[in-house]
């Protein structure tokens, strides 16, 4: 049974996976998530108009930092010397929605999915939390992993995503 878990050991209790004998390699992982918006809060949003400021700034920052800190938040995640993270923000009209992309990318023994994932999720509530004073109904969707790449398992694509130009073979 552990060999199928790899968060269990020998007795069937949880434990970290070791990942010290993993060679090496670069990593890449990009997750996403969707805000749905009213489409007055989106132009609220637009115009830098909300009670609480640059949303979208805020937003990107909050997002980093969570990646920085999933070593604290997801039970036997391993700690992660990050080499970069990046939010990114796609404002649309139709549906009203704010689509969020985050990157994180090490070198190491063990993959980044965990950290652009907390990424996704943590731009969103934060776009949220900004937004709640004009609109309670905000819904956040569509939270995925959309692209690894590195380790044993190589790269893998969520089915329609379409890396950038230059990341095919990331």
């Amino acid at each position: 049974m552990s060999e199928q878990l790899t968060h269990l050991d020998a007795q069937g209790h949880l434990s970290m996976v070791d990942v010290g004998q993993k060679a090496q390699t670069a990593r890449i992982a990009i997750a996403e998530a969707v805000v749905e918006l009213a489409p007055a809060t989106l132009a609220l949003l637009r115009q830098a108009a909300l009670p609480k400021g640059d949303v979208l700034a805020c937003a990107k920052i909050g997002g980093i930092l969570a990646a920085k800190r999933v070593d604290e938040l997801v039970p036997l995640c391993h700690s992660l010397n990050l080499s970069h993270v990046d939010v990114r923000f796609e404002v649309r009209d139709a549906p009203p929605s704010v689509r969020i992309e985050a990157e994180a990318r090490t070198s190491g023994p063990t993959g980044v999915e965990m950290e652009a994932i907390v990424a996704a999720q943590m731009a969103a509530t934060v776009i949220y939390d900004m937004c709640k004073a004009v609109q309670r109904d905000i819904v956040i969707s569509g939270v995925r992993l959309l692209h690894k790449s590195g380790g044993k398992s190589g790269v893998f694509n969520a089915p329609g995503y379409q890396p950038a130009a230059g990341q095919e073979n990331c």
